[in-house]
């Protein structure tokens, strides 16, 4: 069947459309890969979540490997590292073709270390060479959340050939800090001799989260001017990201590294399905149109976008000014860009720590082990 003409149009804009899921059935029944041929799709991304949801809803599919590794007498987390390894190398086979056509740039698989490890460098460091080497696939992606103490640890894979997904970026002044852990692994995987061409990474700015957030203050507020800004904030800190990656692309030092056939880092849309009903569930697609980037969506939003989504050509071009002006705004009402990203970082790091714990006690259920 011939692509969706939406999902196609907004591909042709360049936006890599990746999907924010994965599961065994939709691997082994071929799901996957007609996604690829009439959805665009381009790339996965995974996550406790995803995995926890996939293992619980579609136990047939991984009942006769996890019995064997329970009575083999491996422990929960190394079934779960069995499991979700295994499903990532097969999507990785799927994607291997795109990942072929595009130079390596789609075509990407993504996988997360422990996210208990969030605040433990040295750890994350040698968890991220354990999951690339298990997975052995040129196109997976190794996520590595952008906490002060992952920070090291992203340009640490770098430096040594890891293609890296940075997750959980909130603010842009966090977000140049991970740009300048990719480049600085990047200065030294060309120390260490490696080919740069090799290694890739993106940097997953989450969206929708702000929003969620900053509005629930709004209404607090409840003011005319509160609700003039209500669902503005995500979408501006997202365009605001864009101009910084913008201002890196023409910086010396990136210029240096490319010549020496570098990937750019690419700005990746992450939580971009809406979470209030009131808005657009395209929103966060549609209204973050740039060639370069990524944008990685549930299968809800994916559906959205393709039967009702005005792809536009660009929609974050000249957009900068306005964009800082709304978290001056917000300032103005006592709702500070500092203080919302710090509050999601931390929140989401506990997040992603909970959805772990809930993996790995569906895994010890259905193992009959205890977590």
């Amino acid at each position: 069947m011939p692509s969706n003409p939406r999902l196609q149009a907004l591909t042709d804009a360049g936006v890599s459309i990746w999907l924010d899921d994965l599961d065994r059935n939709r691997i082994q029944s071929g799901g996957l890969a007609r996604l690829v041929d009439e959805k665009c799709v381009r790339g996965v991304t995974t996550n406790p979540s995803i995995f926890d949801k996939a293992i619980s809803t579609g136990a047939e599919a991984y009942a006769e490997q996890l019995s064997s590794l329970a009575a083999s007498g491996a422990d929960v987390d190394e079934i779960i590292r069995v499991l979700t390894t295994d499903d990532v190398r097969a999507a990785c086979d799927i994607f291997t073709p795109l990942w072929s056509e595009s130079d390596g740039v789609d075509g990407r698989v993504s996988i997360e270390v422990d996210p208990r490890l969030a605040h433990d460098t040295e750890t994350t460091i040698g968890q991220a060479g354990e999951l690339w080497q298990t997975v052995d696939r040129p196109n997976v992606l190794v996520k590595i959340p952008a906490t002060r103490e992952g920070l090291p640890a992203i340009t640490a894979a770098i430096s040594t050939g890891i293609s890296v997904n940075v997750t959980l970026i909130f603010s842009v002044d966090r977000y140049r800090d991970v740009v300048d852990a990719y480049l600085a692994g990047l200065e030294a995987a060309a120390a260490n001799g490696l080919e740069l061409r090799t290694i890739t990474s993106v940097a997953s700015f989450f969206v929708s989260r702000i929003d969620t957030e900053v509005d629930a203050r709004l209404r607090d507020l409840g003011t005319p001017d509160a609700d003039a800004l209500l669902g503005k904030a995500a979408i501006a800190n997202a365009r605001l990201a864009w101009a910084a990656h913008l201002d890196t692309l023409a910086s010396e030092r990136w210029l240096a590294l490319a010549a020496q056939g570098a990937q750019a880092q690419r700005p990746l849309w992450a939580s971009t399905g809406v979470k209030d009903p009131a808005y657009d569930p395209t929103r966060y697609v549609v209204d973050l149109v740039a060639r370069g980037c990524v944008n990685t969506m549930p299968e809800g939003t994916l559906d959205a976008v393709a039967t009702q989504g005005v792809i536009p050509d660009d929609s974050i071009a000249g957009t900068a000014q306005a964009s800082a002006q709304v978290w001056v705004d917000l300032a103005a009402l006592g709702i500070v860009e500092d203080d919302v990203c710090q509050l999601l970082e931390r929140e989401g790091v506990t997040k992603f720590i909970d959805s772990w714990e809930q993996l790995r006690a569906t895994v010890a259920a259905a193992a009959g082990s205890e977590a």
